[in-house]
């Protein structure tokens, strides 16, 4: 259907404007069995037009229409543009479609093909908008946050929200989320959602909506009166200073909520519950806010006020912005980001402290942690995403360098005292719900905050009021002024007057006001004026610093300009002749507070002579918005006679009394002026101290609440405090494990990096490097070694590089042998590569095995006995003989075995066996030097004959040397054994 064609409505015939109830559905993943419960649930004459909102894929036809249809006898169309909606009909959002309402239609506009496509939240805004009270949320199953932005504009118009349980939903992302908010009047399962949404859309409308017309009656104006004073006790926040179509629009949303018949019903059941008393509260306040609002306008405050703040000279002086009413935190974090832009862009740094306040802690609290859902990606671009925010927890959170710009603290600005010498305010959608009254206290307390040429940031709907002199705006399509001058008479802060109890005010309106007719006010006019021109000389009103306050009479012509800076100073206003006796006047009467007269003073000369008496007369203190509630002072200028020619004149001054008063005068007005100026200077500092105190106050509420999320960070680092150091103590106990190891096994051993740097040794190794405990990370090539080994730093090297186990036998120049063993860690050190190297000295081993090879090369069959007769060694001669002979792997006659018991085992049977027994005992015994015998013996069916040879071995331990010497052919030859062969056993 093409854009500009009106889509045909379910109800063609109906064509009156619709203004009833208009139900938005926000449902995504798992959202048709949520429909599909509530629409089945929901009556069919509720007179409300239902609008179903859901993420439907652009390259399938959608068939929910057809779907619904089952469940309800509503009438179920996809919406079409233009399309005029309906009472008790269904529409469905098209495929690849936004879809937003305008008066009593439907809008549509293509699906951005980029970027995250948050149509609830579209529709909620846009519903909000149109719809005010008329709109309903309704959020059901579904992934992501979708809604969530939405719902606070759908609150803040005094429509209702009611939230799928998320327990009950089958993807709990969308219910959690708008739950989240705070804002669900309801929450429900979607079948208990129908009752409740069907209750709300009969309820009549409550008494209290009637009163938006005029003032309330009594029986309504003493429980309403009681609602704020509760909210008052227990906030400390004056909702009488908010417009009172929004108060009760707001009361009766909640009187809804809870079902409460009257206002009475609803006082009490605010007093009985804190908790609806908070609801109450966070409702009346509004948090409607988002990244960026307006666009335009951050990208006119971003050229216009935030890079001249930044390029300004003083390089190191901070700049200081305060960001009033600023609910969740958004608007302090986008200009946060335009300051941190405007840093990279013109490539200088300056500190900033952003000061974001709010009379809500709660909203506060969520601005402080910094952290939003992810349907922000709607109103923040994906450059500015990236780099200053961090995607966590299924949201963003706001990255450090903007967190820290920013202090949230807690301020009421209509009754707490304002932050001062701020670069920029912004204070934006919130004089809106002020009346006029607070509207005036606020824009003065954002006016004070200023320092001169400081710039004012205010919402499309909000005005100057009467400050709009002192402002000059700025050329674009934002509100933004520049101040020209600070308010003149001061910041009045609150009297405890607006604080009046209820009885104090009914008091005082049961008081009836007397009202005078306005023609009477212009004849009284008439007649004081007629009075002052008939009766009163001429005189002038003087203030406490000596200025002219107002003229009387001919008392003008009195007056004279005087070349030079203007002045109100009625001393430098009077010609010399009267000005000496009118500064006598004005301190005589400021000392005593009576009335005083001077001595005639003769004006003029000849014809124009006159005799002028000055009286000063004391009047009541000034108003308190003049110079702080100081007396005025009346001084009138009499006429005389002229005396008469030669009469005396003797209270005339004569002239070198006229100097030396005029002298003196000077001197005094010099005094004054110095005075005056130190007074000024005072009074300047008091205000900044003031200020600064009050600053500091604000300051502290936010120390406060930095220091509960310090505890808290504090319990969690103990927490990691107390697994590190479990893990401390395990490194500590490894590593005396290691130490311990390492020196019971007496090797030398050393680890080394990459770079073959000494990481850790053993004292061992100074036998063969020059190496001492405080060489540590010093390269293993700077110190001398003991080892002929010229490859040793290239073995290192490439059992490093390849991971090799590399061993070698080297020699010392001692004579020592060595095994020099390189192995690669096990676990491989995260960025680094480690090995670790010993040395076993195998000398004795070498040893060993040259003696070995000396008793392989001997044709004898020997075995080396220890003291207790154990075979501990046999030459190859042996191993082969055993072998031919059934034992080829000694398991019998090898190294191991008791010799004496192998020849205890045959002596049993066999003589000659038990002879070699008592020989070989008797020289372990040492009780024979030696032992010698012959014997033959089978082998392989062949009988040979042996000579058995039996030595000690000169070695403390004791032992003996066993050799059998094959002697077959020598007997061969005689024919019989030799006794001369065997040596006698003594």
């Amino acid at each position: 259907m093409p854009a500009d064609e009106p889509a045909v409505s379910p109800h063609s015939e109906h064509t009156a404007a619709f203004g009833g109830f208009v139900v938005a559905i926000g449902a995504s993943a798992g959202g048709l069995d949520a429909l599909e419960r509530l629409f089945g649930a929901l009556p069919v004459d509720t007179g409300a037009a239902f609008v179903v909102i859901q993420h439907l894929s652009p390259d399938h036809k959608s068939m929910m229409d057809n779907l619904l249809a089952r469940y309800t006898a509503m009438p179920v169309c996809v919406a079409g543009h233009d399309m005029p909606l309906a009472p008790n009909a269904v529409f469905l959002i098209p495929p690849a479609k936004s879809m937003r309402i305008a008066g009593d239609r439907l809008l549509l506009s293509p699906k951005p093909e980029h970027g995250l496509s948050l149509p609830i939240d579209v529709f909620f805004t846009s519903m909000a908008e149109q719809c005010a009270d008329r709109g309903i949320a309704v959020v059901l199953s579904g992934t992501g946050s979708d809604g969530s932005r939405g719902i606070p504009a759908v609150n803040a118009a005094g429509g209702f929200v009611f939230v799928q349980e998320p327990s009950n939903a089958k993807f709990d992302g969308m219910p959690r989320s708008a739950v989240g908010t705070g804002l669900a009047d309801v929450v429900a399962p979607a079948e208990d959602l129908a009752a409740r949404l069907t209750t709300h859309l009969r309820a009549p409308r409550h008494a209290s909506m009637r009163l938006l017309a005029g003032s309330p009656p009594p029986s309504m104006a003493e429980p309403l009166e009681g609602i704020l004073e509760l909210l008052l006790g227990s906030s400390g926040i004056d909702f009488r200073d908010y417009k009172p179509t929004t108060v009760l629009r707001r009361i009766e949303r909640r009187m809804q909520v809870q079902r409460a018949a009257s206002l009475p019903a609803y006082r009490e059941a605010l007093a009985a519950s804190a908790d609806e008393q908070s609801v109450l509260r966070r409702e009346l306040l509004i948090p409607v806010t988002r990244f960026f609002r307006d666009a335009d306008v951050f990208e006119q405050l971003a050229e216009q006020v935030v890079a001249a703040v930044v390029g300004r000279e003083a390089p190191m002086e901070p700049i200081r912005v305060w960001v009033a009413c600023c609910a969740t935190g958004e608007e302090a974090y986008s200009i946060a980001i335009l300051f941190a832009e405007a840093f990279q862009r013109l490539g200088r740094m300056r500190p900033v402290k952003i000061f974001a306040t709010d009379v809500e802690q709660q909203y506060l609290d969520h601005a402080a942690a910094g952290h939003y859902p992810d349907t922000i990606a709607a109103e923040v671009s994906g450059q500015r995403l990236e780099r200053w925010f961090t995607e966590r927890d299924g949201g963003w959170t706001v990255r450090t360098e903007i967190r820290q710009m920013v202090i949230f603290a807690r301020h009421n600005l209509v009754a707490d005292p304002p932050f001062t010498r701020m670069d920029l305010v912004s204070c934006r959608n919130a004089l809106i719900y002020f009346q006029p009254g607070a509207q005036e206290r606020a824009m003065r307390r954002l006016q004070y905050a200023l320092q001169p040429g400081g710039h004012l940031l205010l919402g499309p709907s909000e005005s100057l009021g009467v400050l709009h002199r002192d402002f000059a705006a700025l050329p674009g399509r934002g509100k933004i002024y520049r101040l020209l001058r600070r308010d003149r008479l001061g910041l009045q802060l609150d009297s405890a007057s607006r604080h009046e109890t209820s009885s104090q005010r009914r008091a005082l309106r049961r008081r009836p006001p007397e009202v005078v007719p306005p023609s009477a006010q212009v004849w009284v006019a008439q007649g004081e004026r007629q009075l002052q021109q008939t009766y009163l000389p001429p005189s002038l009103l003087v203030g406490p610093s000596r200025e002219l306050l107002h003229v009387y009479g001919s008392a003008s012509e009195l007056l004279q300009i005087s070349e030079g800076q203007m002045t109100l100073d009625v001393l430098k206003l009077l010609p010399r002749e009267l000005s000496w006796a009118a500064g006598l006047l004005l301190q005589a009467v400021a000392g005593e507070g009576r009335a005083e007269s001077a001595a005639p003073v003769q004006l003029g000369h000849g014809d124009n002579a006159r005799h002028l008496r000055l009286v000063a007369r004391r009047l009541g203190a000034a108003s308190p918005d003049h110079s702080g509630g100081a007396a005025l002072t009346l001084l009138s200028f009499e006429t005389l006679a002229l005396p008469a020619p030669g009469e005396a004149q003797t209270t005339l001054l004569d002239e070198e009394q006229r100097k030396r008063v005029e002298t003196l005068e000077r001197e005094l007005d010099l005094t004054h002026e110095s005075l005056q100026a130190t007074i000024e200077e005072l009074e300047t500092a008091n205000e900044e101290l003031q200020a600064t105190n009050e600053e500091l106050m604000a300051s502290n509420e936010e120390l406060q609440s930095t220091n509960e999320e310090l505890q808290s960070v504090n319990e969690e680092l103990y927490t990691v405090n107390s697994e590190y150091q479990e893990k401390v103590d395990v490194l500590n106990s490894v590593n005396a494990d290691l130490e311990n190891v390492a020196k019971a096994t007496a090797t030398p051993t050393l680890f080394v990096d990459e770079e073959l740097r000494l990481l850790r040794f053993t004292p061992e190794l100074m036998q063969l490097f020059k190496v001492r405990e405080g060489d540590r990370g010093r390269s293993l090539e700077d110190f001398a070694n003991l080892l002929d080994y010229p490859e040793l730093f290239n073995d290192l090297r490439r059992t490093l590089a390849e991971r090799v186990v590399t061993e070698r036998e080297v020699k010392s120049r001692d004579g020592q042998w060595w095994l020099a063993r390189m192995q690669p860690y096990a676990a491989r050190v995260p960025g680094s590569t480690k090995a670790v190297m010993s040395f076993v000295n195998v000398t004795s081993l070498k040893d060993s095995q040259r003696m070995q090879s000396i008793l392989d090369s001997l044709a004898e069959h020997l075995a080396v006995l220890d003291a207790q007769g154990t075979i501990v060694r046999v030459n190859a001669a042996w191993r082969r003989f055993a072998a031919d002979n059934g034992d080829p792997d000694l398991r019998h006659s090898g190294p191991g075995h008791n010799y004496l018991s192998i020849c205890a085992s045959a002596a049993l049977t066999d003589p000659e066996a038990r002879r070699a027994h008592e020989g070989v005992a008797g020289v372990l015994r040492g009780s024979l030097p030696r032992f010698t015998m012959q014997y033959p013996c089978d082998s392989n069916g062949r009988q040979l004959w042996f000579l058995m040879h039996v030595a000690p071995v000169a070695h403390a331990q004791g032992g003996a040397v066993v050799s059998h010497i094959d002697i077959t052919t020598w007997v061969d030859n005689q024919g019989q054994p030799s006794p001369s062969l065997e040596e006698p056993a003594r």
